[in-house]
């Protein structure tokens, strides 16, 4: 059930989420699948639904940072200045997690991942939430979609991803398409200094200047502080974000070479570039990349939708530029790729 985000519908999701069911809630990034963070039954239906594993961590959302207090043991300096300068935003903190809260939703770890999201219908819920009786501290809530796929960025995503069964019932506050389109930044504050887990709208050289501290880069392929096969913080998996289509990463030249030997035998093909393409098939799908990273990362997970709809197999997309800015892209479709390799 989608709803425009009224008084009463927000009335509505807040009754909703003291009574221990889910919540589709809009963020600035995608789409969440929240639940009350400090119920911890609500919070495993969570995991239930995307079919997560049980101890892969779920992101904490927060009113402000006065509301991390709840959920942190100790917040750093550093990190108290990343609130200060990127709250409300798409930046999410690991931070050492008080003893006997939100357990559940940490994934049983001894930190904590918290966000303020930006989005005005998510801090409105947020904000109304700690005013209620009992009280809402703080939503529980990855993205809206089954474990591993693509993230939803229109409320339209996550009845295509939830539907069905018990999850027909399902409450979504439609807050239109996310404005950022990728997940947040994410930056693992219980080291001592800055651990950027996770790259997003939030850059390194963001951070860097915020703290005035070095930022050490950590990722699932190295170091990104595992326990067994669990990561400590969200979205750290090497495979993840993937559509049904297989997604290879090629340069230009070596798309276009490929579309030259296919010629007009291609089928069930489509390619996402920057660089404009030309195919002598008319089954081939070629769809243009925006030329600047925001751009790019806004459309980024729609694209592989709609690319999916209809009915590719195989999804070229040519590798982004080696810079800073485009770090969140390539970390996403990285990642995408990895799912069909993995």
């Amino acid at each position: 059930m989608i709803l425009p985000p009224s008084e009463s519908a927000i009335a509505q999701a807040i009754a909703a989420l003291q009574q221990g069911q889910l919540l589709g809630l809009p963020t600035e990034t995608v789409y969440g699948l929240a639940a009350d963070a400090c119920q911890d039954q609500a919070v495993q239906q969570i995991f239930l639904r995307k079919g997560r594993p049980a101890q892969h961590p779920l992101i904490v959302h927060v009113a402000d940072a006065a509301a991390a207090e709840h959920f942190a043991a100790t917040i750093p300096d550093f990190a108290r200045a990343l609130m200060a300068a990127f709250w409300p935003g798409p930046l999410t903190l690991i931070l050492p997690r008080r003893p006997g809260v939100a357990e559940r939703a940490a994934g049983g770890h001894a930190t904590i991942g918290l966000r303020c999201p930006a989005h005005p219908v998510a801090r409105q819920v947020l904000q109304q939430g700690l005013r209620a009786e009992p009280p809402i501290r703080g939503l529980a809530a990855p993205s809206a979609n089954r474990f591993g796929r693509v993230s939803p960025t229109q409320a339209g995503h996550v009845i295509e991803e939830l539907a069905g069964g018990a999850q027909g019932d399902l409450l979504v506050l439609d807050g239109g398409a996310c404005e950022i389109g990728i997940e947040s930044s994410i930056v693992d504050c219980s080291r001592g200094q800055p651990v950027l887990l996770r790259p997003g709208h939030v850059q390194a050289q963001d951070i860097a200047r915020v703290t005035g501290l070095p930022v050490a880069r950590s990722g699932a392929a190295h170091d990104a502080q595992e326990v067994g096969d669990a990561p400590q913080a969200p979205g750290t998996l090497s495979a993840h974000y993937a559509p049904n289509a297989t997604v290879r990463l090629m340069d230009a030249s070596a798309i276009q070479t490929a579309l030259g030997i296919l010629g007009a035998q291609g089928k069930h093909i489509a390619v996402y570039a920057r660089t404009p393409m030309h195919s002598p098939s008319r089954d081939i799908v070629l769809r243009r990349m925006p030329a600047t990273p925001q751009a790019a990362a806004q459309e980024l997970f729609q694209v592989l939708r709609s690319l999916d709809a209809q009915g590719v197999k195989l999804i070229w997309i040519e590798t982004v530029p080696d810079e800073p800015a485009w770090d969140g892209v390539r970390d996403r479709i990285e990642r995408a790729a990895a799912s069909a390799s993995g």
